[in-house]
This record gives structure tokens, C-alpha cells and sequence, in this order.
């Protein structure tokens, strides 16, 4: 089987790819490779859900641009694919005076980038949200909540319809790159193409490996998980709710989320995962672990992260601790209201020096384009994301 273009990956940002190219080179043929039985099993159908507006990320760097973009052309996808969706926004929520003082260095960041935010005091805040306390608040009106896995449906459906196919349940077992072209084999089948992109996510460093390429970074995963509250507290906040970040720490906070079927999550915490996909608390796999175990960054990431992580394991480790972080903004909930929800599993690119990779991180030959970090939040942004990658490749 012959085809101008191959996609490993079928998550949010390999789908993305996978329709930008079909769009830039329409009448293409090309195949989209999934080791799964479905679409958006791992990263992409275990996130937050969230249409994030960019309020963190520094004013006209790439997240930024990606972000706003992206936040934009998600809704817009919606609407055209009959996708719901709601703009509910979201409130950044100071609990002490170092919180307010960072508050009001993201009002300004915010701003910066464009977006629309609006200042809340104390007396405001609870006006708003009778439910969360707080010293004061940030609202961000353009935030949102969708279902990506109705987003990755939407998009296979446009990919079919420009003529594109998708193999599932398809582990790629060898990549040969030539100077002509690139051979892709799964145990029953084989595909050869043009051009390859690579969009694995928790797998894409072994991806890149069996590919040939040599790479200076591993995937360590990390579990965020997630509580779910019972129906009765369906309307305990009209808008997502989350904590004001550590500038010092790569995760947002545990927080509470209304989602696109109407219940509310809350989390997640971050701890380190013993199984890239192993979404069971206590999930362990023995190679997962060895692989990074073995790996020089792990360690220095784990010295230079001692006490944040220990943290962040305590939690994990005893409800009444993450009990505890959520009360600091909602008091109301109880031990009781924290019902089991599957976790989400992150893949945190670390560089040999111990260094966390918060950017995008590619491998590039000839032939092949290995997305090996597609940094948070990679679900809002896929659709310029698919279109920056798709860009790389042709221009190659």
C-alpha cells in the first residue's frame, strides 16, 4: 500500500495533521495509523476537556499564538461539525496575598496576549461563585468545554471525506526511511509513503528510536488524577474554578471543572505514573519503569522536583490531603463527595540534563517528521498545531 503521506498517531494532534495536510494538498492520498481499537484513547480522551484562552504563557511567544489561535478554530470546528460545546469561562481564584500578587502579574500577561479578563475582589468573587472563597479572582470569559473525543470524531470524519484512511489497531513494528521513500509495518500490514509524520505522544520517544533516530530525551509519565462530585453538586460553580499557579511548578493546580456532560471533576494533582498507560490507580509496568529508571534526566528531575513531588504524592496517597487543596477555594466539599473518575497520564519530555521540556520538540530527516513533545495545552492548540507540523513537512 502506497500513499504520498503516513500519520502515526491518532490522538487530537496526529487527526489535526493528518486533515491539514489533506487540506494543503487536496486529492493526496494518505493513511493514519492507530495502535488502538479506537481514536483519542490516551492524552487526548483523558484531559480536562478544557478550551483553554492562553492566560498563562508569555505575551507573543509560540504557546501563546498557538493557544488564542487554536481556542478560536476549536470553536469554530464545533459549530461547523455540530459539536457541543459551551463558553462557560473560567475563574483563577487567589486564596492569600502571594496568591493576589500573582494574580495580578497573570492580569497583566492576560491582557498582553489579548485576551479579555476581568478583576473580581473578594465580595465579587462570592457574588459570583457563592461557593468558592477567596481573597479576589480573575475571569476569563473566553474559556470553554468540549469533548475531544467528539472533536477527533469530527475531524477522522473530514479526513474520510478528503480521502484519507484510518488503520486501527495497528502497532507499528518497523520504520525503514530511504533516500525514495518510508516503510511502515505493523504484524499484518505495511504501508509505504512519501513522508511520514509521527505524532505518538506517550510512545513518541520509542517511536523515534525504532525509527533509527537518535534522541537526547525520554518520556516520563505522569498521572493527574481526578476526582468526579456527585450529580447533586452538578451546580456547585458557574464557572471553572481554578487556583492561582506556582510560576515555579509545569502543572496548573488542582481545580474544579464543569464538563461537557454536565458533571464537574476535580483535579488533577501530578504524580509520577509506574505505566505510561496504565490509567488504574497503583497501574505498574515493569518495562515503563525500568525505562526511565535508567535514564540520567529522571533522576535529576527527581532531585531538583523532591518537594513539590512528595507533595503531590501525599495527595495521591491520602484522600483527605486532596480533600484538603480543594477546600482551600471550596469548603463545602467533604470526603464523601470525592467519587472515583479515571486518571489522565501526561508525557512529560525530560532532556538528559534533568530539564523538562515545556516546548515543542521535534526530529526531523528527510523523509519523516517525529513530533516528540507537543507541550500542554496540545488538545486546544491541535488544529495550528496540525497546521505548523503540516507546514514543516511539505516545506521540507
Amino acid at each position: 500500500m502506497t500513499y504520498d503521506y503516513c500519520v502515526i498517531g491518532g490522538g487530537i494532534v496526529g487527526l489535526a495533521t493528518a486533515m491539514q495536510l489533506l487540506k494543503e494538498r487536496p486529492g493526496s492520498s494518505l493513511a493514519l495509523i492507530e495502535k488502538e481499537q479506537e481514536l483519542a484513547v490516551h492524552q487526548t480522551g483523558h484531559n480536562s476537556g478544557v478550551i483553554h484562552a492562553g492566560v498563562y504563557y508569555a505575551p507573543g511567544s509560540l504557546k501563546s499564538t498557538l493557544c488564542k489561535k487554536g481556542a478560536q478554530a476549536t470553536k469554530e470546528f464545533c459549530e461547523a461539525n455540530g459539536i457541543r460545546f459551551e463558553t462557560c469561562g473560567k475563574v483563577l481564584v487567589a486564596t492569600n496575598a502571594v496568591e493576589l500578587e500573582r494574580l495580578g502579574a497573570l492580569e497583566q500577561r492576560a491582557r498582553q496576549n489579548g485576551l479579555e479578563v476581568e478583576r473580581l475582589d473578594a465580595a465579587t468573587l462570592r457574588e459570583r461563585e457563592p461557593n468558592i472563597v477567596g481573597k479576589g479572582g480573575l475571569f476569563v470569559p473566553s474559556t470553554g468545554i468540549v469533548d475531544y473525543r467528539q472533536v477527533c470524531h469530527g475531524m477522522a470524519q473530514a479526513i474520510k471525506a478528503a480521502g484519507g484512511e484510518i488503520w486501527l489497531g495497528q502497532t507499528v513494528k518497523e520504520i525503514r526511511e530511504s533516500s525514495r521513500d518510508v516503510h511502515v509495518s505493523s504484524e499484518g500490514n505495511s504501508w509505504t509513503a512519501s513522508k511520514l509524520v509521527v505524532c505518538a505522544g506517550l510512545q513518541s520517544d520509542r517511536i523515534a528510536r525504532l525509527a533509527g533516530l537518535e534522541i537526547n530525551h525520554q518520556i516520563v509519565p505522569f498521572r493527574g488524577e481526578y476526582f468526579r462530585l456527585p450529580p447533586s453538586k452538578n451546580r456547585i460553580v458557574n464557572h471553572l474554578i481554578y487556583p492561582v499557579p506556582d510560576p515555579d511548578l509545569p502543572f496548573l493546580g488542582i481545580h474544579l471543572t464543569r464538563m461537557a456532560d454536565g458533571g464537574v471533576t476535580v483535579g488533577p494533582n501530578a504524580v509520577l505514573g509506574f505505566a505510561r498507560e496504565g490509567y488504574k490507580k497503583f497501574s505498574v509496568d515493569v518495562r515503563d519503569v525500568a525505562t526511565y529508571a535508567s535514564f540520567p534526566g529522571f533522576w535529576k528531575t527527581i532531585r531538583d522536583n523532591l518537594s513539590s513531588g512528595l507533595t503531590e504524592m501525599k495527595n495521591s496517597l491520602f484522600k483527605s490531603a486532596y480533600l484538603e487543596q480543594c477546600r482551600r477555594y471550596c469548603p463545602s466539599l467533604t470526603l464523601e463527595d470525592l467519587q472515583p473518575c479515571e486518571a489522565g497520564i501526561r508525557a512529560q519530555a525530560v532532556m538528559r540534563d534533568g530539564t523538562l521540556v515545556h516546548d515543542f520538540l521535534f526530529q526531523q530527516t528527510p523523509r519523516m517528521l517525529h513530533v516528540c513533545n507537543a507541550p500542554s495545552p496540545a488538545a486546544t492548540s491541535a488544529i495550528p498545531i496540525g497546521e505548523m507540523i503540516a507546514e514543516k513537512l511539505l516545506n521540507a
